[in-house]
């Protein structure tokens, strides 16, 4: 039975004051803002008079509840009709209900005061959550697995959540003009917070709706920042924390300071900053942050390989842990010593050279090493991991010497960020027909290289089909993820600076002997 407008108006609203979002007092207000953010006069008849049986049955699907009221802006000419306009008309829904930033942070900070951070966290993500600004049904379709390899069990996701590219909107992009200040800068600034996006069409290029965005603001070293929750999380409740001032990503004293400063304040999360430099750094460099959750990763429970000392840096506990990075492990009880120790092995790191193994911290003025540093708990203890990162490159391998090498570009040849150093992969979506094209190919018995979308997956995927002949479709699901587990694992070997051979090996023990 098809929905109507008023039906789906009022189970919105209904649901939104369920969810503490809307006061019900409110109710006939918000109704009408609903109507006036799709162009809508009115409704068939009064809202007291719609009968029960024309609402959704069951539980709220906010997903297509807000697809339908985008399909009415829409028709009615509010937003063009591709994925971008049907994503800004949805948010323009959904922000009318979602309470003022000042609203939201005073109840944080109640909460925060009352029952502690980590009540504070509970009710801002379930916020977020319930406004629609963390995507739950998209995440829901992310792929996952778990994947043995030598290095213990490594997390596999192919994230299907963000929304692709819709063609028309790339064709209006193309053909748009780009120049002038863009405002927000990015799509990390503050300045998001309802903002109410734009098309691929406008002279700036398209940017997402953010009128359901909240942001809870956070003083770090003496600045303001700000705390929200990530729209399309690769983990439990992923956070970003972003400096309110539009500056480059840097990893300093200042910054580590900064990650300690949000362990305190939230000590059930972990926090961590992508590197500061192209190829071993994230996605966006240009706008200052970090990220924080509640996930363990691998890496958290990677064991030491190598206790080893620091002179001048009483009660830290140092130790090379046991991952295919290069990862230095402090801990300890006193936060400043662990913060003295952080930024000796970077000040060091920053100018170390070790030729014998392709590291070079400099060509010219162009800085390499860096590092990509994380921060959490382990009891009442402070621990931070310190991936050594290099980004030099080569007339071998022009995309990075550290970097995923071109064998495994089939499944992964994106930089290895933050998350991907602990251990998690985010995979490209273009893997799920094609993972399951070569899965069909190994239960078939057929040359992979005649399907077009197993050919990708070339040399590889033939050397799984004379690996292992006669399987089940079941079975080749199953091998096919443990083998592009095992290609992770080979990815974020490449990353390591020091390999596990006796070369790596003898290389990690002449830094040891710099940082001495």
């Amino acid at each position: 039975m098809a929905v109507s407008l008023s039906a789906d108006i009022r189970a919105l609203v209904d649901y939104a004051s369920g969810c503490g979002l809307v006061d019900p007092a409110d109710g006939a207000w918000a109704r009408n803002s609903l109507l006036e953010a799709v162009g809508a006069d009115g409704c068939a008849h009064g809202w007291s008079d719609l009968p029960e049986s024309d609402l959704p049955e069951g539980d709220l699907d906010l997903e297509a509840v807000l697809g339908r009221l985008a399909d009415v802006a829409v028709a009615n000419g509010l937003y063009e009709d591709t994925a971008g306009g049907r994503d800004r008309a949805a948010m323009a829904v959904m922000g009318r209900l979602v309470p003022r930033p000042s609203v939201v942070d005073a109840a944080f900070r109640a909460v925060e005061a009352s029952e502690g951070p980590r009540a504070a966290t509970d009710w801002f993500y379930r916020l977020c959550c319930d406004a629609g600004y963390v995507r739950r049904a998209a995440i829901a379709r992310n792929v996952a697995w778990v994947s043995p390899t030598r290095w213990g069990d490594l997390q596999i996701t192919i994230n299907l959540s963000k929304p692709e590219k819709d063609p028309r909107d790339i064709a209006s992009a193309g053909a748009a003009p780009a120049d002038g200040d863009v405002y927000p800068a990015c799509q990390l600034c503050v300045e998001n917070e309802g903002y109410p996006g734009r098309p691929a069409s406008s002279p700036f290029g398209d940017h997402p709706a953010r009128q359901n965005l909240r942001i809870v603001p956070v003083t770090l070293q003496g600045e303001p920042w700000g705390l929200q929750y990530s729209p399309y999380a690769y983990f439990g409740e992923h956070c970003i924390v972003m400096s309110r001032e539009h500056r480059p990503m840097h990893v300093d004293r200042t910054s580590m300071a900064c990650l300690l400063d949000l362990l305190d304040r939230f000590p059930r999360y972990f926090f961590g900053s992508n590197a500061d430099l192209p190829v071993v750094g994230g996605s966006i460099l240009s706008h200052d942050h970090f990220q924080g959750g509640r996930h363990v990763f691998p890496m958290m429970e990677a064991p030491v390989e190598e206790a080893f000392s620091m002179e001048g840096c009483p009660g830290v506990d140092c130790a090379v842990v046991r991952w295919p990075l290069s990862v230095i492990r402090l801990e300890s009880d006193d936060r400043d010593a662990l913060l003295d120790a952080a930024c000796r092995v970077l000040d060091r790191w920053r100018t170390y050279d070790d030729p014998a193994v392709g590291v070079l911290s400099r060509t010219g003025a162009v800085p390499h090493n860096t590092v990509t540093p994380i921060v959490y708990r382990v009891g009442d203890r402070y621990r931070a991991d310190l991936a050594l990162r290099c980004n030099v490159t080569s007339d071998e391998h022009p995309l990075g010497v550290f970097h995923p090498h071109e064998e495994w570009h089939h499944i992964k040849k994106e930089n290895i960020g933050l998350i991907e150093v602990m251990g998690l992969a985010i995979l490209p979506p273009r893997l799920v027909p094609e993972l399951a094209a070569v899965a069909r190919c190994l239960v078939a018995g057929t040359d992979p290289m005649d399907d077009p979308e197993a050919a990708p997956h070339g040399e590889w995927a033939r050397g799984l089909a004379g690996r292992y002949p006669g399987l089940t479709p079941g079975e080749a699901e199953s091998v096919v993820r443990g083998e592009a587990g095992d290609v992770f694992a080979h990815v974020l070997e490449d990353a390591g600076v020091f390999k596990w051979d006796e070369a790596g090996r003898a290389a990690q023990r002449r830094f040891l002997e710099a940082l001495a």
